[in-house]
């Protein structure tokens, strides 16, 4: 089936680069700037030292770029082959779960965590009380991360596009990298500020 869908993806399609381009940045440009901020202080500092206000520009700027890609994504798809994986009778009903499922755990998750806890303000130094444990923590992990990739997949069922398919892949692949620097460096925040509560 991998190999079929690749065959079914004009790769010769400038919007499909592009689309792939803008999923990959997103994370590299957050996690850079975040961790830039971290130690640096660079945007709290631009901003008169107020650390929620540079939270608060940072997370409007990965919001519209997530915008932009989101946009770049649906171009990409206007673009490509529409063939159906599985019947569409299947495919409209399963796109629309994984539209809605994923569209909960985004919203729920950024709900539990506020903004704040969504766009990296531990970063700036605004660091949560506790571990957020409640749904949809309670279920997985990195819920957000998951349900944006239920979002793009529902979406590529949902257009009947073998190249959003491929696209998802992606989108899992990249936030799956993300996660091997943001767990770890977030776990080395809240360790030192456990160390130095001691």
């Amino acid at each position: 089936m991998a190999v079929a869908l690749v065959n079914l993806v004009d790769w010769s399609q400038p919007t499909l680069w592009i689309s792939a381009a803008s999923i990959c940045f997103n994370p590299i440009f957050w996690n850079i700037v975040a961790q830039n901020e971290y130690h640096n202080k660079t945007i709290t500092k631009a901003l008169g030292g107020k650390p929620y206000l540079g939270c608060y520009f940072l997370a409007v700027t990965i919001f519209s770029l997530g915008l932009i890609r989101d946009y770049l994504y649906h171009d990409a798809l206007k673009y490509q082959t529409k063939y159906d994986v599985i019947p569409y009778d299947v495919a409209k009903p399963l796109a629309m779960a994984l539209f809605g499922f994923g569209q909960l755990l985004v919203l729920t998750s950024t709900y539990a965590l506020g903004i704040t806890g969504t766009y990296l303000g531990d970063y700036f130094g605004i660091l949560m009380d506790h571990r957020v444990e409640g749904f949809p923590f309670n279920i997985m992990r990195d819920p957000m991360y998951n349900g944006s990739t239920l979002c793009f997949l529902g979406t590529a069922l949902w257009s009947r596009s073998p190249a959003g398919i491929v696209i998802s892949g992606l989108v899992y692949f990249v936030y799956s990298v993300a996660l091997t620097y943001e767990g770890p460096f977030t776990d080395m925040i809240y360790s030192n500020r456990a160390a130095k509560s001691e």
